[in-house]
């Protein structure tokens, strides 16, 4: 039985963002374009015939916010017939982590605007963006279960209280100070150093932190297992 298809691919990145004063946000472009011209949403695009997803979801990136990033994991793919207005459209979704200081956005093709928001705050958006986001968190907060999270977001040297607060913001709740410090540093990938943090506040101020880079990537590769 024939039958005509008429399927478009397209990729969407959902960029995280996150530092200890601002907490977690994603990258978000403004659409120029119809249809939901005027709107927040995630940057992505169309593939070309002669590219990976990975590629096509690389150029959209660089195109609509400007900024390259080296590593993004696939998360899902969304496939609703009326997904999109114009066309039957099944779109691969990646997701990343990084910091939004070591960027410059400029907004360029389809996007008029690319900003940062904070995860609580953010607008209205097009499409099922909405959707896509809310899988990305549940798989990055998955994700701090089995693999070690911080390398990249965090200083060179840094007070242990911002990996608290790193963890504690990407699950979305508070956590046990004493045993996350304990199940931390039984894992061998964060090293005390005999540098103190600036003295803030009343109390005495602690030592700095950082990662063991050999162990840190080795478990990352491997995968760990516990609870925070």
């Amino acid at each position: 039985m024939k039958f005509t298809q008429k399927i478009k691919v397209s990729v969407d990145a959902v960029v995280f963002g996150y530092t200890p004063s601002e907490g977690l946000s994603i990258l978000l472009i403004k659409r120029k374009i119809a249809p939901f011209k005027g709107n927040w949403a995630l940057p992505g695009g169309l593939v070309r015939n002669e590219e990976t997803l990975e590629q096509a979801v690389e150029r959209e990136l660089r195109e609509e916010t400007g900024i390259t990033i080296n590593y993004l994991e696939q998360l899902y793919t969304f496939a609703k017939p009326d997904r999109d207005p114009r066309n039957r459209v099944v779109a691969v979704a990646y997701f990343g982590l990084v910091r939004p200081d070591t960027f410059e956005l400029h907004a360029n093709t389809d996007a008029s605007d690319a900003q940062w928001f904070n995860i609580q705050e953010l607008p209205v958006l097009a499409f099922d963006h909405q959707d896509i986001i809310k899988l990305a968190i549940q798989r990055l907060q998955s994700k701090l279960t089995y693999q070690p999270v911080g390398f990249e977001l965090l200083d060179q040297k840094f007070p242990f209280s911002d990996l608290e607060k790193l963890y504690a913001t990407v699950l979305n709740r508070p956590i046990d100070r004493r045993n996350f410090k304990k199940k931390i540093m039984k894992f061998g990938f964060l090293e005390e150093t005999k540098e103190k943090q600036k003295h803030q506040g009343s109390g005495r101020p602690g030592y700095l932190f950082k990662f063991n880079e050999q162990r840190y990537f080795q478990l990352k590769k491997d995968g760990i297992n516990f609870e925070i």
